[in-house]
């Protein structure tokens, strides 16, 4: 199956599509409970959410996490095919899941025709546009900025939201890439609980020696892509204990459902700091 690059221009973001739907401004009590890790976590097959958790738990714990407060870094989102890139320095509040990005070159997702600095905040409930300090109002660049700061936030923190109490999980067997025995879970989200009538799905190989997601496979249904086939590998940074997924390459299947070689979408996160003392005051300053 050939996906056109276009249904693919928000990957960087596709997750919050994934994402349950229930974390407003009610979460702040849960939030702290929801992985609640163990000094010596269960991995049994037979209980997949088990696996989910000890993969929480092997990135450093959300319960860490929460306690850093907050993240700055340098996004680089790149098409090599292309040549076009995303620039933008990314800010988050953990508890609160406020998003800032200011973006230095913006020329795949949001306003790619546009000239100067784009800015990007989301403070939990609704996002705001500017370009070159002037607020947009536009709805479909609205739209997309919003879907970006959501999703960018998903993807930083994917290690727990795929542990989700709202995430529904099935073992796959085995499945073996570059000399390593994967185990394979089917996430998918319950509809029920997400409001959505088609939840995307994750099939994730589990590392059962590391216990981290180094590869997984997924199903992007708001683009038209029915069935899990995009992929994605994963590479991981140690960072104040947590391991950040410092790089992420997507390939796309072509017509004959093989993979190319060369990677469609490549992204870096670099300079990655905790603990900013990011506030609602402060965070786009």
């Amino acid at each position: 199956m050939k996906i056109p690059i276009w249904k693919l221009v928000a990957l960087g973001g596709l997750a919050f599509l994934l994402s349950c739907g229930e974390k407003t401004k009610q979460q702040k009590a849960e939030i702290e409970t929801y992985v609640k890790e163990v000094s010596e976590p269960v991995y049994d097959t037979n209980n997949p959410k088990t696996i989910l958790t000890a993969v929480a738990n092997a990135h450093g714990g959300w319960n860490d996490l929460w306690k850093k407060g907050d993240v700055e870094y340098t996004y680089t989102y790149h098409y090599p095919s292309t040549g076009k890139t995303d620039l933008s320095l990314e800010r988050y509040i953990f508890g609160s899941e406020e998003s800032y990005g200011k973006y230095s070159k913006h020329e795949i997702n949001n306003m790619p025709n546009a000239e100067g600095e784009l800015t990007q905040y989301f403070d939990g409930d609704k996002t705001v546009l500017e370009l070159n300090g002037d607020i947009v109002e536009d709805a479909e660049h609205l739209a997309m900025a919003d879907f970006l700061r959501r999703t960018n936030y998903y993807w930083f923190a994917m290690p727990y939201k795929i542990n989700d109490k709202a995430v529904t999980a099935k073992y796959l067997g085995t499945e073996e890439y570059n000399g390593t025995t994967y185990d394979k879970i089917e996430v998918s989200y319950n509809a029920e609980m997400t409001g959505k009538e088609q939840n995307d799905v994750y099939i994730v190989l589990v590392n059962p020696e590391t216990k981290l997601v180094d590869r997984f496979y997924f199903s992007l249904p708001f683009f038209g892509v029915e069935e899990p086939v995009i992929v994605a590998n994963y590479e991981y940074e140690d960072i104040d204990g947590q391991l950040v997924s410092t790089k992420r390459t997507y390939f796309m299947p072509g017509p004959d459902g093989n993979y190319a070689e060369e990677p469609g979408v490549v992204q870096t996160l670099t300079n990655v700091k905790f603990n900013n003392g990011f506030t609602k005051e402060n965070l786009r300053q």
